[in-house]
């Protein structure tokens, strides 16, 4: 098997909310194996620009673009500007996301709005812009970062798995309109990992710690860096006959059906 299959080296990929956590880890794991990588984020430019910094401090070539996913006309701007200043984007990486734990019957209409913007109807808009010059080139690998939540429900994120659903359909139907252009449209769904925003609760003794570890086969929270193999598989030729599919990198959990607390 020729390594070629894996290779990305001087592609260009976009990664939405890069700046840290999951999508950070993604991305760097492109960048190390060669593609440049195309930082984005909507919080702050300093916060943009520190991420950047940190990409090319491990040698990674990596440029910084603030721009709201959700907001359409800043899509429109920066993807040209990208094109102009870098190149076509070649690999998407639809990773943005927000969300609100309240319950159903507690969130307000605006709240739950908010949620399907950024993650669901982002990933359209930035799919739809940036896949043009994909079909120009007869080529492109788009990936949209699914969730359990895109197969399971929980108390307290209804928006959010209504998002993640419609994102898992979204995807099937991307590749269904795109294939015929060469360009495949995958998912990753991660499980539970030990990110900065889940650092309270990856303590023992902590309740959902507790339940984490319990209820994952693999007995563990995930290291965002995980994610960085199925990402780069994805977005390489390794991947060229998969499409509308989605993985799941959960150590287990969609597998079964839980095991015993008391189970050695």
């Amino acid at each position: 098997m020729s390594i070629d299959l894996f290779n990305v080296i001087g592609k260009i990929a976009l990664v939405t909310g890069s700046t840290h956590g999951l999508g950070m880890a993604m991305a760097r794991g492109l960048g190390l194996a060669g593609a440049t990588i195309i930082v984005n984020g909507n919080s702050s430019q300093e916060k943009i620009d520190l991420a950047v910094s940190k990409y090319q401090k491990e040698g990674i070539n990596a440029k910084g673009y603030k721009f709201n996913v959700a907001n359409e006309q800043e899509v429109i701007t920066a993807i040209k500007k990208i094109e102009a200043e870098v190149g076509n984007i070649e690999i998407l990486i639809n990773n943005a996301a927000i969300i609100k734990r309240t319950p159903l019957l507690n969130m307000t209409v605006s709240d739950f709005k908010d949620v399907i913007d950024i993650d669901l109807v982002s990933p359209f808009i930035v799919s739809k812009h940036a896949v043009r010059s994909m079909i120009s080139k007869k080529q492109g690998k788009i990936i949209n970062i699914c969730s359990m939540m895109s197969e399971l429900g929980r108390n307290g994120v209804g928006a959010y798995a209504a998002a993640k659903g419609g994102l898992k359909m979204l995807t099937k139907n991307m590749a269904t309109e795109w294939a015929k252009y060469n360009i495949q449209v995958n998912g990753i769904g991660p499980g539970y990992f030990a990110t900065s925003q889940t650092e309270s609760m990856c303590t023992e003794g902590h309740p959902f710690n507790d339940f984490i570890i319990n209820r994952t086969p693999a007995a563990k929270w995930g290291d965002p860096n995980y994610l960085a193999g199925t990402a780069l598989f994805l977005s390489s030729k390794a991947s060229d006959f998969i499409n509308g599919q989605i993985i799941y990198v959960d150590g287990g959990i969609l597998a079964t059906i839980g095991k015993p607390i008391n189970e050695n």
